[in-house]
């Protein structure tokens, strides 16, 4: 058996970069275990699947695991449904439940409920001497619902020359990290590891994204937006737009289709 897949990369700048992904449009018939193995034999950091109705439900896999929430995935289903099927929709159902979607000039969106759990990281200077980063300015974990440890490094040098085994992380017991410094008032950089999900070091995040969104306005900066660049240190140089407020936190950002290409379960 055979299916249809949309190969694009998302979160581009203009039209260079971004974060590869499969979107399967009829995932009717298809099982767990087909997903997964589909998602595996891609290799990309996440593929994802639709299921026909209203609203239209998704289902988001790494190479490793299924995940109830991932931004580029959602990001890059929207822009094919608005953009390649010219069917718009105005939200999908994931594993944390609605989310609100639109495709605007081009650019899709998505929205997430800004309310996430965030928890004190009191080991964070630990797991950042045992990976070899400078101490971090502030830390925090965010359940996304996943835990994510956010660490905020003191500059963008710090991290962009972040250099560490996959292993050592393992070691630390962290499953996914994000590591991050401003910029400047409207821009910062970012890198994402998650190897846990079968994904060392992750070229675009648009979940991180939202829980960098969540820790900022847990710290005190209840709205506002950025520019968030990641992917370079991977040759894939991705750009997302963040804003938040008391009600939603959006990601968007370009995407590009690549190829459709037939994959076989």
């Amino acid at each position: 058996m055979s299916r249809l897949c949309h190969i694009v990369r998302v979160f581009t700048r203009g039209e260079v970069g971004g974060n590869h992904l499969g979107v399967v449009l009829e995932s009717q018939g298809l099982g767990t275990i087909d997903m997964q193995a589909i998602a595996t034999d891609l290799g990309f950091s996440e593929t994802i699947f639709l299921s026909r109705g209203d609203p239209q439900t998704v289902r988001i896999f790494t190479p490793g695991r299924e995940m109830p929430f991932a931004g580029h995935p959602l990001v890059g289903m929207t822009w094919v449904l608005h953009e390649i099927l010219e069917a718009p929709a105005d939200r999908l159902i994931c594993g944390i439940g609605t989310v609100r979607i639109g495709c605007e000039n081009g650019a899709a969106w998505i929205e997430a409920p800004p309310q996430r759990p965030v928890r004190v990281a009191v080991r964070a200077g630990e797991v950042a001497t045992a990976l070899g980063l400078t101490p971090p300015v502030s830390a925090a974990w965010v359940d996304m619902p996943i835990p994510y440890l956010l660490l905020e490094l003191d500059s963008p040098n710090a991290v962009a020359e972040a250099a560490f085994a996959s292993s050592a992380l393992e070691a630390t017991g962290v499953g996914e990290l994000c590591i991050y410094a401003a910029v400047d008032d409207l821009r910062v950089k970012t890198r994402f590891f998650a190897p846990e999900a079968g994904v060392f070091e992750d070229p675009a995040t648009g979940s991180a994204a939202v829980a960098l969104a969540t820790k900022l306005a847990h710290d005190g900066r209840l709205s506002g937006h950025i520019d968030v660049d990641q992917g370079d240190e991977l040759g894939h140089p991705s750009t997302i737009t963040l804003d938040w407020g008391p009600a939603a936190i959006r990601i968007g950002g370009t995407v590009r289709l690549d190829e459709v290409r037939s994959v076989e379960v």
